[in-house]
């Protein structure tokens, strides 16, 4: 079983060659170029289990969120970003299961396997996704991530965070701070000014 995090990390490196490709390859999506005054409500999907997400159910989750945001509040009202890499390298120690197969098959005799996909690692508590979008389309947001927690193996909740976009401030103190002129914007995020 793929899913429980059993063995140490085992990343890909020189010691580990011919690793298949990742499935996800886009971690941004919608607008992601959008500044940090657009978009100041933030939603997480966050991991409930300790477990490993392969890169196959990271792309199901994406494309679902993103398809359903698309289609409700339209492709520039929010940016969605994929929080976990799949680092972690899966292996299977292949067996073959033809008639003629009686020579070659060693059962557990060698059984170190063969590279067979990537997966993350995540943790209690870790978020899986994010999505920004302004505060009238929070329903949408939420309901986005509803349904791509179908794509994931384990429980995962959803969480309204209580910061602005994908900052680490609070959004009661952004405010403030922003007209103290002690934030910068800085694109996606802000700088701190001291």
């Amino acid at each position: 079983c793929y899913r429980y995090c059993k063995n140490k990390p085992y990343p890909k490196s020189r010691f580990c060659r011919g690793v298949p490709d990742p499935k996800i390859r886009i971690y941004d999506l919608g607008r992601k170029k959008a500044r940090v005054d657009d978009f100041p409500l933030c939603i997480h999907l966050v991991s409930d289990e300790l477990e490993q997400l392969s890169s196959e159910a990271l792309e199901a989750g994406r494309i679902c969120c993103n398809k359903y945001l698309v289609k409700t509040i339209g492709k520039d009202s929010f940016h969605i970003r994929v929080r976990v890499h799949p680092f972690h390298v899966l292996r299977i120690n292949k067996m073959l299961s033809c008639a003629g197969a009686d020579r070659l098959q060693t059962g557990m005799r060698g059984a170190y396997g063969k590279p067979l996909g990537t997966c993350a690692r995540v943790k209690i508590g870790q978020p899986i996704m994010s999505v920004r979008v302004r505060d009238q389309h929070k329903d949408a947001a939420i309901e986005a991530l509803r349904r791509s927690k179908f794509k994931f193996p384990g429980r995962q909740k959803i969480f309204v965070s209580t910061k602005w976009g994908f900052t680490k401030w609070e959004r009661e103190d952004f405010e403030q701070m922003r007209a103290d002129k002690r934030l910068i914007s800085d694109g996606v995020g802000v700088q701190y000014r001291r």
